[in-house]
């Protein structure tokens, strides 16, 4: 693959920076969130989750350290990037069950707008936390290489 023009390559620092600094402010807010109102998190654990409290405060905990990492510690950027990326696959049994037990409780349109952005959504988070830990380059050129 060609290399990336001279002004691609001046537009890439501040846009993965940006990609950084916004993706780590979400999951530290939601970090935040988990640890000071942890209910909200707790009704939509699915009931198979052993340990629900413990979950939800060690996820808020994870969010924290990932966002912290991803911005502030550069030798630690790419792992923090692939624990967010997990962790974003691994709550979404929880989104998946918030949305069923919405449309149960008020049929399928009650919290679909909601509900559906949110689902379709979490793939791009898992990218988002790759792209942004350098990870991946995809779409926007080739597999990024340690070194």
């Amino acid at each position: 693959m060609a290399p990336l023009s001279d002004k691609r390559q001046a537009l890439r620092p501040k846009t993965l920076q940006t990609s950084r600094l916004i993706l780590s402010a979400a999951f530290l807010a939601a970090g935040v969130l988990h640890l000071a109102v942890p209910a909200p998190f707790l009704s939509i654990t699915p009931g198979w989750v052993p340990w629900p409290q413990a979950v939800v405060a060690a996820t808020g905990v994870a969010e924290i350290a990932g966002a912290g990492a991803l911005v502030a510690v550069p030798r630690l950027r790419r792992t923090a990037a692939v624990g967010l990326a997990l962790y974003a696959a691994c709550v979404y049994p929880a989104n998946i069950q918030h949305a069923l037990d919405a449309v149960a409780a008020g049929g399928a349109g009650a919290w679909w707008p909601y509900h559906g952005p949110r689902l379709a959504f979490q793939p791009v988070i898992v990218w988002w936390a790759l792209f942004a830990g350098r990870v991946t380059d995809w779409p926007f050129g080739r597999r990024v290489r340690r070194g």
